[in-house]
């Protein structure tokens, strides 16, 4: 089977299995995991921070990093398709307190220009306290399209005059660094606290890292005991989320380059559509003809053909390419959409 249904099925290789054995461990919680620690250090001097917290999800890097930017009461900003407002259970509300603005933007990307004084709520005891901007990059519902930095430099400067924090969910940034050839710490310096994944195509099997000033993360790393994100000897899956920052990152602009195949061959069937048009990194986000199929029958049949997609709407399907997927497969699956969608 041809797995495209998302980049968080890849297997840990030999080399990463390795130096997951080999792993130096300690009690992360009592002290020091050594592994963990070597992973904190590099992730916040990529992202030209003080310090970083290692966890088992992003969804935990993401909701403590609400946490700690805002109280009970308060309110964030954020466009309405992210991850963080569709596919962590709104956990913000459930565990914090904390409410959402939430702005429309173009396959989530979201213009200066929707950013104004009057999102600010003014201080008055009917009304919540605005705190806090996040933004992710890449976007995920919006087929990994990567938010322009000149607007992202923007916009956090505007939250920043405001009197607002920012948070950036970058799940995918390594992505968008692929992409752009805009490093790690440039854009992790327009904002407050920056949440990066290693089990996507950084081919990890657990993990991501919050990252931000040293007295934050002290206070993240209370709110991640208290969430259950304490783990023990943790260094021997934080090896593999090392061993995939010291070594996968680059290799990102193949993962571009086989969407880049996908998207040509949904473009020449006819009954298949991009949506967007244009392809930014490795997710490819398709639009069915009812004419043909709905998204799940169409899903269908790609799997009987030995390929496996994810339908997300009625008529959309989603793809994304990763380091477990060679060019040859690619290949066979691109011809697998034109024979199926003509």
């Amino acid at each position: 089977m041809i797995d495209l249904r998302s980049d968080t099925v890849t297997q840990p290789t030999t080399a990463m299995r390795q130096a997951m054995a080999n792993a130096e461990v300690g009690d992360a919680v009592i002290d020091v995991d050594p592994t963990v620690d070597r992973l904190e250090r590099l992730t916040a001097e990529l992202l030209g921070k003080e310090a970083a917290v290692y966890m088992p999800s992003g969804s935990m890097t993401n909701q403590i990093a609400i946490r700690i930017h805002c109280k009970p009461g308060d309110e964030f900003l954020c466009e309405v398709g992210c991850h963080v407002y569709n596919y962590e259970q709104a956990a913000f509300a459930q565990l914090s307190g904390v409410a959402t603005h939430t702005l429309e933007g173009e396959y989530g990307v979201l213009k200066p220009e929707q950013f104004h004084d009057g999102l600010v709520r003014p201080e008055n005891d009917h009304m919540v306290r605005t705190r806090l901007v996040c933004l992710e990059n890449t976007h995920n519902r919006g087929a990994g399209k990567v938010q322009p930095y000149e607007d992202v430099e923007k916009i956090c400067r505007w939250a920043h005059a405001a009197g607002l924090q920012t948070h950036l969910d970058g799940a995918r940034l390594f992505n968008a660094v692929a992409a752009t050839g805009v490093s790690l710490a440039d854009w992790g310096k327009h904002f407050d606290t920056v949440s990066v994944c290693f089990s996507k195509g950084l081919g990890a099997p657990v993990g991501s890292c919050l990252a931000g000033p040293a007295d934050m993360m002290r206070e993240a790393r209370r709110h991640r005991k208290l969430f259950g994100g304490g783990m023990r000897q943790a260094g021997i899956i934080a090896a593999g989320a090392l061993y995939g920052l010291q070594h996968n990152r680059e290799r990102l602009t193949e993962d571009h380059e086989h969407a880049q195949i996908l998207a040509a061959a949904i473009q020449q069937a006819a009954g298949l559509s991009l949506t967007p048009e244009t392809v930014d990194t490795n997710i490819v986000i398709f639009r069915v003809d009812p004419k043909i199929a709905t998204a799940a029958e169409f899903v269908s049949q790609l799997k009987e053909a030995g390929v496996a997609m994810m339908a997300i709407s009625a008529q959309a399907v989603r793809a994304v390419t990763h380091l477990d997927v060679r060019r040859q497969q690619i290949e066979e699956a691109a011809a697998t959409l034109k024979k199926l969608g003509s």
